[in-house]
């Protein structure tokens, strides 16, 4: 199996000095402010995104204080989403750790999610290209756009592929094909080699949610939510929706039906569960994944082959592979 570490440990250094840059944005000469950010600095993730940004940076010319600057706006940004989906999902923990508006509040959470939109703004002016602030307004707006249209088609139960692919594709792999761009915007990026890596990062961010969704699936204590969490939320993935397509199967009507009731018990969860088990769904996800995956794979071919151009692929099978 791929190992993220492995492709990390050759962007090393050019993270390390990314993520110096994030801190020294966020510092203020407000204690409470910098405790809360430190403490939530100190557990990073997988840092996919930012990595994202430096391989397109290498890939076009190099990395330089541009590329830094551009690649700290994002993962600031994105943190400040993660922070604000905690106030919204009453979330207690975060990559094991206690979020902040479960230590302090929803008020402050807010706040500081607000301080890092601002530290993502300062930054994105330092990458000195229109376009990178561009990429993070349309970005920021897909986000918030693919977020709403799953709660709207929560509440319906209503959901079918195509609107599946639309809303992850805003609210997961617009944020991924946004990390490849501004990579490439600072270094003045051949435009059709730019378009053909923006494309691969889109269909990378697509797998990365339906692997997430996967987890739902399953009950894994790695992966740090329950299975039929998403269910409990009013979302149905993937599976489940292949699994609701299929006309064939004699318990389709009643599924169907069993889906759209608008609240669903821990006995209606465990029992769609198993049903987009047996019909198929885990199986069509994975399908899925490895046709957009070879997909991915032939738009890289246009570009010049190179040790980062490999990284984009084992990346692309680390995401399908990864169990947490």
């Amino acid at each position: 199996m791929v190992k993220l570490d492995d492709i990390k440990q050759t962007l090393a250094a050019d993270l390390q000095r990314l993520n110096a840059i994030i801190e020294d944005t966020l510092r203020s000469d407000t204690v409470l402010m910098n405790s809360i950010v430190a403490r939530y600095l100190a557990t990073k993730g997988k840092q996919l995104r930012p990595m994202l940004t430096l391989l397109s940076g290498r890939i076009f010319g190099g990395v330089n204080d541009r590329v830094l600057n551009a690649g700290a706006a994002i993962e600031m940004l994105h943190n400040a989403s993660l922070i604000h989906d905690d106030v919204i999902d009453q979330a207690q923990q975060r990559r094991g750790v206690e979020t902040i508006n479960s230590v302090w509040s929803n008020h402050v959470a807010v706040l500081v999610g607000d301080f890092f939109v601002t530290g993502a703004l300062r930054c994105a002016v330092k990458a000195r290209d229109a376009r990178v602030l561009e990429a993070l307004a349309l970005m920021g707006g897909d986000l918030s756009l693919g977020e709403i249209n799953q709660y709207d088609n929560a509440r319906s139960r209503d959901i079918d592929e195509a609107t599946y692919m639309n809303i992850i594709g805003k609210k997961t792999a617009s944020l991924f094909e946004c990390c490849v761009a501004v990579g490439g915007y600072v270094n003045d990026a051949p435009q059709q080699q730019l378009d053909a890596l923006c494309h691969y990062a889109r269909l990378l961010g697509l797998v990365f949610q339906i692997k997430d969704d996967t987890f739902d699936y399953y009950d894994d204590t790695t992966v740090g939510k329950p299975t039929g969490n998403d269910l409990r939320e009013g979302k149905i993935t993937l599976p489940l929706i292949y699994a609701l397509s299929r006309t064939d199967l004699p318990e389709h009507e009643a599924m169907q039906a069993l889906a759209r009731k608008e609240q669903l018990t821990a006995q209606d969860i465990d029992t769609l569960v198993e049903f987009a088990k047996r019909a198929g769904g885990i199986d069509y996800a994975y399908d899925t994944m490895q046709r957009l995956r070879c997909e991915a794979d032939a738009l890289l071919d246009i570009l010049p082959p190179s040790n980062d151009i490999d990284a984009l692929r084992r990346i692309f099978q680390y995401i399908i592979a990864r169990n947490s």
